[in-house]
């Protein structure tokens, strides 16, 4: 695992200065703390910071092929890379390392782009140089699990990196805010791609890749779910189960692959638990896990990961997240790059923190609510669809319009709000909204004149790329998979996986994500909806086919989520911060928002009257971002 960065350029001439790759990498230590590597010509620079988990000794990085004409740096894993060198060296291929960033080389030599990545299963974000075309190629993974940002500057100088730092550190680059993607990021919480918070700079979107020749750049697809073909083909309870079983199995004893120790985050619920379940069942030794907790029992999920870790005699450890913890605000946000409004960002970067003292990988239950439909706005799409929903949510929208916010972690109040809010879009969109914060009435308060211009005006994101392309493709799938598509494609790569990313990285973690190897999750997308969402229990066929690993109680227990008690430590122990960083000074010295609102939200939400934990904290990070970026 590693982190990479470096540019190309047109205009031949001296070799790129060492210093400036140097630079770059600099920016990104903690997610390679082991070693660092620079390669130069005329024309490129490549960077890498490297964490040492496959080859310790011989994976030094940028590396080459036996000529020198084809270079590479590399961040990832790739967990089958065994069997490809083998068949690449029976092809002729001649190997100096054990790595699998030196077999991704050869791959691309061998068949070409972008069939040379077919046989690879991982996550990956690389930049490979073919000196011979004068051609550089940026890939990232499929789901999205690794970063990797670009831009192109006037003269047509491509500059990429691991993290946004890498690209800040070039002194071409302007920091100038994408006022598009900050109004998606107020909308969603996070930044989905191709945006990033700068203008001018991009992620490379998952499953594509970039190719820059001459100056020039095009980003294309290589890979993408396709729906069922034969989607009234009769199902096998049994086979589907015995099937599922198998390809969770096969993808958790891929990942276990690592020359250092390794172990995994544990939260007791049914996703991390399964990992921990197969991880002792395929002999993985020792075992160790981690887990965070806090005081308010309606967030402490710690007795259920004892359980767990008990029942499959794992090494455990865990923690209790207190207030003060939130002291780490600017240095996560710092980590961040941009901003991102998920609060799991906290409980993510110390469980990580405290793995790393004890393993160097750390294997997580990330994605199985994206694959088998375990977050109750599933549940609340298929209520809307019922006669009479509509006139229940405005008469649930009069009702919890008078009640107070619950202090405990899903208060009734917030569940049937947002229900209810939802019916203020149509039928097709009504999923987006249960994953909205930021309704288009409170922007128009919020948004300053010169930002609400900057946009083009107040109106719906799922207008706004990249949503009418995810729309479109959702239409192949039936109706509940394809509300999975479109989070699996914006909320789990553009949230999930980048706190995921960030917070591991920065205490120089692996994280590594079973439940998203792409064979298992092209299994999942064609399963019927309603395998996944069974009536109203979520997740049905997952938990079904686990009954053979986890007790019932695991199985059966509702699901919680990794959150923080941040709507009562904003009105308390971080009321302070709150005031300073939202203070009318600075907010109109930022020149973005309106402060009248957001002084009401303080007040209303400080008094209890209201929940508005989402929308300020929101702006907290934007305000302390934006300090430290800009």
């Amino acid at each position: 695992m590693c982190g990479i960065c470096g540019l190309v350029r047109t205009a031949g001439g001296a070799a790129f200065s060492r210093g400036l790759v140097a630079g770059m990498c600099r920016t990104i230590v903690h997610r390679g703390p082991d070693d660092e590597g620079v390669y130069v010509d005329d024309r490129a620079g490549l960077g890498n910071r490297r964490l040492s988990i496959i080859d310790v000794e011989g994976g030094h990085q940028p590396l080459s092929n036996e000529d020198g004409s084809v270079w590479i740096t590399y961040n990832g894993e790739a967990y089958n890379f065994a069997e490809i060198r083998d068949d690449l060296g029976s092809r002729g291929h001649a190997f100096t390392t054990r790595s699998d960033t030196e077999t991704i080389v050869h791959a691309f030599e061998e068949w070409g782009v972008p069939a040379f990545i077919e046989p690879f299963r991982g996550m990956f974000a690389f930049a490979l140089w073919d000196k011979r075309t004068e051609t550089l190629l940026l890939m990232r993974d499929r789901i999205g699990i690794k970063p990797l940002y670009y831009t192109l500057l006037p003269d047509r100088t491509l500059v990429f990196g691991s993290e946004l730092k890498t690209i800040l550190a070039h002194p071409g680059v302007r920091r100038e805010v994408e006022p598009a993607a900050l109004d998606l990021y107020l909308t969603l919480e996070y930044v989905p791609a191709p945006y990033s918070m700068f203008k001018d700079i991009f992620k490379l979107p998952a499953g594509h890749f970039l190719t820059w020749k001459d100056g020039r750049i095009e980003v294309k697809k290589y890979w993408d779910l396709e729906p069922n073909p034969h989607p009234d083909k009769p199902v096998s309870l049994a086979a589907v189960k015995d099937e599922l079983y198998a390809l969770l199995r096969e993808s958790v004893k891929l990942r276990l692959v690592s020359d250092v120790p390794l172990g995994a985050f544990l939260s007791g619920g049914i996703d991390s638990s399964a990992v921990v379940g197969l991880m002792r069942e395929l002999g993985a030794e020792p075992l160790r896990t981690f887990s965070i907790g806090f005081k308010d029992r309606t967030y402490n999920e710690l007795a259920h990961a004892r359980r767990i870790a008990e029942r499959f005699h794992t090494e455990h450890e865990e923690f209790v997240l207190e207030p003060r913890a939130l002291e780490l605000t600017e240095k996560l946000v710092r980590h961040l790059d941009e901003p991102l409004g998920d609060f799991s960002i906290f409980p993510t970067y110390l469980v990580s923190e405290m793995a790393r003292r004890r393993v160097t990988v750390a294997l997580s239950g990330d994605g199985g609510d994206e694959l088998f439909a375990g977050y109750e706005h599933y549940q609340a799409q298929r209520m809307a669809l019922l006669p009479g929903a509509a006139a229940a949510a405005r008469a649930v929208g009069t009702v919890t319009g008078r009640m107070r916010p619950s202090k405990k972690k899903k208060g009734a109040w917030n569940k049937l709000r947002r229900f209810a809010q939802a019916f203020d879009h149509d039928a097709g969109h009504r999923h987006l909204r249960w994953m909205m914060f930021l309704s288009e009435g409170m922007k128009r308060e919020l948004y300053g004149p010169a930002f609400q211009s900057a946009v083009g005006g107040i109106g719906p994101v799922r207008g706004r790329e990249p949503f009418p392309g995810h729309f479109a493709a959702m239409n192949g799938f039936d109706a509940l998979t394809g509300e999975l598509y479109l989070d699996l494609k914006t909320y789990l790569v553009d949230d999930i996986m980048v706190k995921v990313d960030r917070m591991s990285m920065a205490a120089s973690l692996e994280a590594r994500e079973p439940l998203l190897d792409h064979k298992l999750v092209e299994f999942a997308f064609r399963l019927p909806g309603d395998l996944k969402l069974h009536g109203s229990t979520t997740k049905w066929i997952f938990k079904k086919t686990l009954e053979r690993l986890l007790p019932r109680e695991t199985l059966t227990r509702k699901k919680e989520g990794f959150s923080i008690p941040i709507k009562h430590w904003l009105a308390v122990e971080l009321r302070d911060l709150m005031e300073g960083t939202l203070s009318e000074k600075r907010v109109r010295e930022g020149g973005w928002f309106e402060y009248a609102p957001i002084r009401r939200m303080i007040d209303a939400h400080a008094a209890g009257r209201e929940n508005y934990s989402h929308q300020l904290w929101a702006l907290l990070v934007f305000e302390i971002w934006r300090e430290n970026y800009l």
